[in-house]
């Protein structure tokens, strides 16, 4: 397995779950994080490694990447495993797939590139890939069952974790917020170039926002590995009171919240699994935009945008991401109350249409991939 990130960590770790209540006896092994090693999972490189979001990003670590995939290609052609399973990380994962089913090793690839929304070029190259895709979405299979490419739904794996009435009250004892307090979750992102990018634009809409309301509560979690480079940005943009950094993780943090101010990806669908109403926002390196914006074909970036078909919540991208326009949003929430409700009962009609046993469902399908 490969997952090359702390979403598709997160993605593995829940779908080893079921692959060992299947197999109790398989050994896994590849690239992939701490939510994997708790499942018996053996990392020969971390996750991390693999954590690159845009071209010009991309290109800064491209010797190191390439000279992975080759080493991994290299040790799994030597000894095959059953199945390769390539969690998300299309970029990395699909020239490697190619190369193992040629010679033999079935593929499965967990989460669909999301060609429905840019580069649906890949659709080609999923199909010299990929065996069989495991789908988190609908709307997915229809696509590629038109391409000539195997999939199945198997719903998404949060839907499940996440509780369709998550406890706020908890959540914030575990952080010691106090019960009654409005509190602003602000997740700028899993990356190290998220965090150069967007942590020091969340830390301003923060002081921003509390000039405008000084009881607000301020919560930013984040990992062990990330928080010296997010401690540099505090310390250079911080200054907010009622401020609390935590290593719980994401979902304590939405579920403690009123209102999120998020990255677009993942935890965008994370954010409307709990029911928050969330600010979009997202910048990444000007080159690597003006690429990425050419092959976009449609108007949203945020995956509840993207499910609804419509601008549920607001999205702030590139120069549009300010801490006075972000603030401003994050307050329009917040002093809206009957939206607020409109819009939680569309993120309950999502979690339902989300909700599969993915687990059982995706070891059925790799299964049958194997015994193919």
């Amino acid at each position: 397995m490969v997952a090359g990130e702390a979403s598709g960590d997160m993605l593995a770790g829940m779908l080893l779950q079921g692959l060992r209540q299947r197999w109790p006896n398989a050994k896994t092994h590849g690239i992939g994080g701490p939510r994997m090693a708790e499942q018996g999972f053996e990392a020969w490189w971390p996750h991390e490694r693999l954590a690159v979001r845009g071209y010009v990003e991309v290109l800064r670590h491209y010797r190191g990447i390439v000279a992975i995939r080759r080493q991994l290609q290299e040790r799994l052609q030597a000894d095959p495993p059953a199945v390769f399973i390539g969690v998300d990380a299309p970029d990395f994962n699909l020239d490697l797939e190619r190369q193992l089913l040629s010679a033999g090793v079935p593929t499965v690839h967990f989460v669909c590139p999301s060609v429905w929304a840019w580069r649906a070029n890949r659709l080609e190259k999923i199909r010299q890939s990929v065996r069989h895709m495991l789908c988190i979405f609908p709307f997915e299979p229809a696509l590629l069952s038109a391409q000539g490419i195997a999939s199945t739904y198997v719903g998404h794996p949060f839907a499940a974790a996440i509780p369709m009435a998550p406890e706020q009250e908890a959540a914030r004892r575990q952080l010691g917020l106090p019960p009654q307090a409005t509190v602003v979750s602000l997740l700028p992102g899993s990356r190290a170039s998220e965090i150069d990018q967007l942590a020091p634009i969340f830390l301003q809409t923060a002081a921003w926002l509390q000039k405008r309301q000084p009881d607000l509560h301020f919560v930013l979690p984040t990992f062990a590995a990330l928080r010296p480079r997010l401690q540099s940005c505090i310390d250079r943009f911080g200054g907010v009171a009622n401020f609390t950094v935590t290593e719980a993780g994401s979902h304590l943090a939405l579920a403690a919240c009123d209102v999120s101010l998020v990255a677009s990806g993942t935890a965008t669908l994370e954010a409307a699994l709990f029911k928050r109403p969330m600010v979009i926002a997202y910048r990444m390196n000007p080159l690597s935009w003006q690429i990425m914006r050419r092959q976009k074909l449609q108007p949203w970036v945020g995956l509840p945008n993207i499910l609804a078909a419509e601008f549920l919540v607001p999205e702030f991208l590139q120069d549009q991401a300010t801490p006075p326009a972000l603030g401003q949003a994050v307050l329009d929430w917040l002093n809206q109350y009957p939206r607020v409700v409109n819009l939680q009962q569309r993120f309950v009609d999502m979690h339902h249409s989300l909700l599969r046993d993915t687990a059982q469902l995706a070891t059925d399908a790799i299964e049958k991939t194997m015994a193919r």
